[in-house]
């Protein structure tokens, strides 16, 4: 068995989006490029900027990430620009007080720790099975002792790694600890078996949204459909345990929903503004693979095709947890769409698929890919989907246009930070 050594964060990982990182295409091998260009048309400019960066698809992993650097990632051009009230921050719950001291962890943090802390086994229990890397269930083991001192040393001191301590850093440095051991996707073999359920149930909740002939009720359908889907989240140790034991049904969890107010309860607002206005692009950042994106985003995305809308949908660069990736995204609606290019009778001419240049469950919206911004910087309507991306992290952003962050609330401590229940929903809506 390994030792643990000592690790800390090199700044040239925190800042660039990761140690494997690759071009923002990500074509399969088995698809052409021009397949990509018909399906998912890009306008010129950002087409040319992704086929600059597909130059580095005949260098290594390794020679990419260490020519990687802050360049590849810029600002979300619809962010607000930051102001004495308005300054952006990838962290809706403040883990300290600036007269905190530096040294001591705070209760906060503590309790987030321990809550990264508690999803080691879940981590380990995938890598040991993951059946791309040699001495798979030594290296797991490896894992899990490098990332367990790693937090207890934040326990002893919150600057250990010599960056202020959030939910962005502990995730990344988990990130790190796994690629760095060879293990880039533990969490692949549970993403594939949930996508290939969900696609056979694509059809029929479609179906039933389409037979709700009233506008109002098909969007609440749609909405809560989304609360069901968002469920899916292996990166919360009750579910991932709850996962393991009994599997999870869509059907069932739509119909087991908390009622309404949820804690944050938007909703009529926003079916009032839906009946009265369009939007001409929206993007959409996406969470986990399953039942959440193709039963709950997926839906949503067809529905607002439907309406005449643009659809941009903002998928993960590389793995992390189960969330679903740009590769994968392509692959699935691939899958789901027919010979002629439809969803289900809906045409996809106007759905864009975007590599965020994301690799974190959560996400700073101050770094995302060139390709999307430049994709986003006309959209008036951004969705900001799941815990992490939507409460975490970007609950109070402020954008330039139109926003609604939805999510299922699945940690006690975003419970508590809530004041809400377990399982309760957000789904808060602004608009300019």
């Amino acid at each position: 068995m390994g030792t643990v050594k000592p690790f800390k964060i090199s700044p040239t990982t925190l800042t660039h989006r990761a140690l494997f990182s690759i071009s923002c295409w990500n074509i399969p091998s088995s698809l052409s490029f021009y397949s990509y260009a018909v399906s998912f048309t890009l306008s010129t400019t950002c087409r040319a900027k992704s086929c600059i960066q597909a130059n580095h698809l005949s260098k290594t992993l390794e020679e990419e990430a260490m020519e990687s650097s802050t360049s590849h990632l810029i600002r979300f051009p619809l962010l607000k620009i930051d102001t004495d009230t308005t300054d952006y921050k990838a962290c809706t719950i403040p883990w300290r007080l600036p007269s905190d001291d530096p040294s001591i962890p705070t209760p906060t943090e503590l309790s987030w720790i321990n809550l990264l802390y508690s999803g080691i086994p879940s981590f380990k229990k995938r890598a040991e099975t993951d059946t791309s890397v040699p001495d798979a269930a030594n290296k797991a083991e490896i894992f899990a002792q490098r990332y367990a001192k790693i937090l207890e040393d934040l326990k002893k001191d919150p600057a250990s790694q010599g960056y202020p301590l959030d939910i962005l850093l502990l995730c990344r440095l988990r990130e790190q600890v796994l690629r760095e051991l060879g293990f880039r996707d533990i969490f692949k073999k549970v993403k594939d078996e949930e996508n290939a359920k969900a696609i056979t149930l694509f059809e029929n909740v479609v179906q039933l949204n389409d037979a709700i002939k009233d506008e109002g009720k098909r969007l609440e359908n749609l909405v809560r459909g989304i609360f069901a889907g968002n469920i899916f989240d292996l990166g919360s140790p009750q579910l991932a345990e709850a996962f393991s034991r009994d599997g999870m049904s869509f059907s069932v969890t739509c119909e087991n929903i908390l009622p309404r107010p949820w804690i944050i309860d938007d909703l009529d607002t926003f079916k009032m503004r839906w009946s009265k206005k369009s939007w001409k692009k929206v993007v959409i950042f996406v969470d986990n693979s399953g039942a959440d994106i193709i039963l709950g985003i997926l839906p949503l995305a067809r529905e607002l095709l439907q309406r005449g809308s643009q659809v941009v949908l903002a998928a993960n660069d590389l793995p992390s947890i189960n969330d679903v990736t740009y590769s994968e995204l392509i692959e699935i609606i691939s899958k789901l769409k027919d010979e002629e290019g439809r969803l289900l009778g809906v045409s996809t001419s106007n759905l864009l698929i975007a590599n965020s240049g994301n690799d974190l469950p959560v996400i700073d919206l101050a770094k995302v890919s060139q390709e999307l911004a430049c994709l986003a910087s006309d959209a008036d309507l951004v969705i900001l989907e799941g815990m992490g991306r939507g409460i975490e992290t970007n609950l109070d952003a402020h954008f330039k246009c139109d926003s609604i962050k939805i999510a299922m609330v699945k940690h006690p401590e975003v419970a508590e930070f809530l004041g809400s229940r377990m399982y309760d929903c957000v789904i808060k809506y602004n608009e300019v």
